[in-house]
């Protein structure tokens, strides 16, 4: 299957999967390459695997999970090798909830047999990120990751990639923080009255000339992001769910 990969600075691309539109990013290296989020199956995430090997004559040598729904996670048993690395209770949650993952991509059209494969063959992430992590992957080149939840789940990591000497942009893959294709998704594990708070932390990361990366959909600016934070705020407000106060503790503490 033909793949179109979007260059967004140079050696920072996105992929933009079948099915439910889902972002898959990649950040290189000069020894090897971070991909953000892994896809849904193992024959996804082989793909992009070999076709970032084909592309840039590099291995994929971390992996990132920006929240743990199936079609962001189920495809991570194809990189092995890779340093794995989610928010912190990430791989606990993970490991307790690989028969639920299995029901939600089947109830969203998986083939079961196929979500079954992947479930079993998950790499859990050896690393958890609380606050802010900085990964050096050489050249010049790093990334920094950031728990951001509890939001659109209770376990949000964004990675911002800075620009390199000023010249290039910052580019920032959001997860399901920041949806394009669709309106964000507020599922049972979402806390929707910190999501509006851990946006308005996102922008102050990413500032307001970068490119923000929804996990579902195109690349958005920050006055996307803002709005979207404001109807999202407007939402709690309606829904009854007041906002946190000043020194609430949460997951990006």
């Amino acid at each position: 299957m033909e793949t179109t990969w979007e260059e967004l600075a140079p050696g920072v691309l996105r992929l933009r999967l079948p099915g439910w539109d889902e972002t898959v990013g990649a950040v290189a290296g000069p020894e090897g390459v971070l991909v953000v989020d892994a896809g849904p199956t193992l024959d996804e995430g082989e793909r992009v695997r070999l076709d970032l090997r084909r592309r840039l004559g590099l291995p994929v040598t971390h992996v990132v999970i920006t929240h743990p729904h199936f079609d962001h996670v189920l495809g991570v048993g194809a990189f092995p090798g890779a340093e794995v690395y989610g928010a912190a209770g990430l791989s606990e949650l993970l490991a307790r909830d690989r028969p639920l993952l299995v029901e939600d991509a089947v109830r969203y059209g998986v083939d079961r047999r196929a979500a079954q494969e992947a479930a079993d063959a998950m790499i859990l992430p050896r690393h958890g990120v609380s606050g802010e992590v900085t990964l050096d992957l050489g050249g010049g080149r790093e990334v920094m990751l950031a728990n951001l939840g509890p939001a659109h789940t209770a376990h949000d990591v964004a990675v911002l990639v800075p620009g390199l000497g000023g010249m290039t942009p910052e580019v920032v893959f959001c997860g399901d923080l920041v949806e394009e294709s669709g309106e964000p998704q507020t599922g049972p594990d979402a806390h929707l009255s910190w999501w509006p708070a851990a946006l308005d932390r996102l922008l102050d990361l990413g500032g307001p000339d970068a490119r923000y990366v929804p996990g579902h959909g195109a690349v958005v600016d920050a006055g996307f992001v803002r709005a979207q934070r404001d109807a999202l705020a407007a939402r709690a407000a309606a829904e009854g769910q007041a906002a946190p106060g000043p020194g609430s503790a949460g997951g990006a503490a």
